[in-house]
């Protein structure tokens, strides 16, 4: 099969699609034809070595986690999955990003009707991690939370879900993407020079609550408008959020199929919208990240090992 591997840190000319064995599903495990696969920006920074000390990489090292398939092979005491299952789920084997993969049973849900192979091959890391972000810092009725990267792949779906809890959200986007997080009834706000006043104006004074998807400042930025360091999350910025006592609770903290099978309906009933940028074949990888890397990017990337 074909599969993403690179064999040393650097940057996207290191990514490479090789032929490698098909690997074979053991007990409580299956093999998913893989129909499609998000990327992930910590995937970049796993590949260019920024987190060795915290996720290093084994080399040859394959890549991701997202995907949605669908099973070709079980192994021995597989419960509730069978030849021919429609799936979405992910594995923490660094190795999605192939034309097949072994995934634990644990791991997976049904893909429900109507939801599309892009959205739910890439929707774990995104989804879950957007769960975690608003459960951390709680947002309801009469609250007003700020989301930094509004338009991202992890903010877009932030938003949503913080606006399914009554709260008043304020999304930093670049203009282009204020007319999408309009109709979702979340307030833009232009990022860069000057955004602590655009907040202020917009929020009329008040935020109660922060979720920065972005980093660069925006933990400091949050303590600036007032918030309290335990209403204020970031994905990316754990160093500042050490320093002020704010919470880093990410994907890792809502990593189970359960939460991922509720997402996955809401998306499918038309109740979450998971945008998606673009999608690329396998072979055209190192495009992919180079459009991811470049930070812009409405919505999620995606692999698509069959049929791209």
């Amino acid at each position: 099969m074909k599969a993403v591997r690179f064999h040393a840190y650097g940057g996207i000319d290191v990514l490479r699609v090789a032929e490698v064995e098909r690997p074979a599903p053991g007990p409580g495990q299956v093999l998913v034809e893989v129909r499609a696969a998000g990327i992930q920006p910590g995937e970049a920074h796993i590949r260019t070595g920024d987190l060795h000390e915290r996720w290093p990489a084994t080399f040859p090292s394959g890549q991701g986690s997202d995907l949605a398939g669908v099973v070709v092979e079980t192994g021995p005491h597989v419960r509730g999955f069978a030849v021919g299952d429609e799936v979405l789920g992910f594995t923490h084997r660094r190795a999605s990003h192939a034309e097949f993969v072994v995934v634990d049973d644990v791991n997976l849900t049904p893909r429900p009707d109507g939801l599309s192979w892009d959205v739910a091959g890439s929707l774990y890391v995104a989804g879950t991690t957007a769960y975690a972000t608003v459960f951390a810092v709680d947002p309801g009725p009469g609250d007003t939370v700020v989301v930094s990267g509004a338009a991202g792949g992890v903010g877009s779906l932030a938003v949503q879900l913080a606006r399914r809890r009554g709260a008043t959200v304020i999304g930093l986007a670049s203009e282009p993407n204020h007319a999408w997080l309009k109709e979702r009834d979340v307030v833009p706000v232009e990022y860069g020079d000057g955004v602590v006043e655009r907040i202020r104006q917009a929020s009329g004074g008040k935020v109660d609550a922060f979720i920065d998807t972005f980093g660069d400042g925006y933990v400091e930025l949050a303590v600036e408008l007032g918030v309290r360091p335990e209403r204020i999350n970031t994905i990316s910025d754990w160093q500042a959020a050490a320093k002020v006592g704010a919470r880093t609770a990410g994907e890792g903290s809502a990593a189970c199929a359960v939460v991922l099978g509720e997402l996955a309906r809401l998306a499918a009933r038309g109740e979450l919208e998971v945008p998606i940028a673009r999608a690329y074949p396998l072979e055209k990888v190192r495009d992919a990240f180079g459009e991811l890397e470049r930070r812009h990017t409405h919505g999620k990337i995606v692999l698509r090992p069959h049929g791209g």
